[in-house]
């Protein structure tokens, strides 16, 4: 069954449209809101002075997303931008990124100071914290109980055993459990 689904967008604003902007923000998400499937939106500028929007909203999975995106009322609130908002790039996340994503009830205040994803050495810590038990118990398993197999064979009944196990199940689990650490902010 397929997962949430973050929408990373770039848009473009003229500065001197920027009440306007927050207006049509707050406007599309009070519309997304009452889509099935909405998990919460946001919004992060590189500085105060940026024409450069970074905005992000997420969807508990591609068909609730789809409905989102093909829905009439998202059409009207794209047109109402014309002339102030222009989109420059616009990207969909489901993989391994959105294994230390912040959680999707976080508000727009939230977002605005530039909450980062964990150091890297944090989101390898994490995978370990998985990948090291389960695949001692994979190896095990298969050494106990199919020893007789082809390696190849062997291996890739583990590695689609594990993977979704990981994916899933282990690391939310974990990530969720490590959030605090994970998202602490360097003294």
């Amino acid at each position: 069954m397929p997962g949430p689904v973050t929408v990373s967008i770039t848009r473009h604003v003229d500065p001197s449209q920027e009440d306007q902007m927050h207006a049509w923000l707050r406007a599309g998400t009070e519309l997304a809101e009452r889509f099935e499937g909405f998990l919460g939106s946001g919004w992060v500028r590189p500085d105060k002075d940026s024409t450069t929007w970074h905005m992000l909203y997420r969807f508990a999975s591609p068909q609730s997303l789809e409905s989102w995106e093909g829905s009439a009322q998202r059409r009207w609130w794209l047109d109402s931008a014309q002339g102030f908002v222009a989109e420059a790039s616009r990207e969909h996340r489901t993989g391994i990124e959105g294994w230390f994503d912040e959680p999707s009830n976080v508000d727009v205040a939230d977002l605005r100071t530039g909450a980062q994803p964990p150091p890297r050495w944090k989101q390898m810590v994490s995978i370990f914290i998985v990948f090291f038990p389960l695949s001692l118990v994979a190896n095990e398993l298969g050494r106990v109980y199919l020893d007789d197999w082809w390696l190849a064979a062997r291996v890739l009944l583990t590695v689609c055993v594990m993977t979704p196990l990981m994916t899933y199940v282990l690391l939310p689990w974990v990530t969720g459990l490590l959030g605090p650490w994970l998202h602490r902010e360097r003294a």
